[in-house]
């Protein structure tokens, strides 16, 4: 069974810590605008103490796919690319001509 990935255990928490103390605070009928402050600032409050290690992994997770050493290349890229070479490589010779033609007509 595949491993549940770390920025989804991180959110479900999160969600978690807000969502029991709002219900706590709805249950108590508190007036649901400020059930819903206190909830949040509860659930920073409770996921910034107990869940440092979930939110440094998640961190160091994305700072690893921001920094990549080599982007991964799909299929699609490498054909693009191919084209791409193909084209410039095929219209370079013809670039020259048409500059020279043109600018022999901009100048009389």
């Amino acid at each position: 069974m595949k491993a549940v990935p770390a920025w989804v255990y991180y959110s479900v928490l999160r969600v978690l810590m807000f969502a029991v103390p709002l219900a706590v605070f709805l249950l108590l009928a508190i007036d649901p605008w400020l059930s819903t402050v206190l909830a949040a600032i509860v659930g920073f409050c409770l996921s910034y103490i107990f869940l440092r290690k979930s939110r440094d992994t998640v961190a160091s997770d994305i700072y690893r796919r921001r920094h990549r050493e080599t982007e991964p290349v799909s299929a699609d890229e490498e054909a693009e690319d191919a084209a791409v070479e193909t084209a410039e490589t095929t219209s370079a010779p013809e670039r020259p001509e048409a500059a020279t033609s043109s600018e022999g007509e901009s100048s009389r």
